[in-house]
């Protein structure tokens, strides 16, 4: 019952904590909010592959593999 008319209240104090939270998060310098830098890669260096040879399984093998 005291909730009910404590309500304007409760509404208040949870505006104030929403407005303080937004101001809070707005002043981020712009510098700390800046994305992340990008490193550049060697264009000489060669690029790994890896090639994976191997038949398929057929469907008996799936099965008995299943098991």
């Amino acid at each position: 019952m005291n909730i009910a008319k404590n309500m304007e209240v409760i509404f208040i104090a949870a505006l104030v904590l929403v407005s303080a939270t937004s101001l809070a998060s707005a002043a981020v310098p712009a510098h700390r909010n800046a994305a992340p830098a990008v490193h550049q890669v060697e264009t000489g260096a060669p690029m790994a592959v890896v090639t994976i040879t191997g038949k398929r399984l057929s469907a008996a093998q799936k099965a008995q593999l299943g098991n």
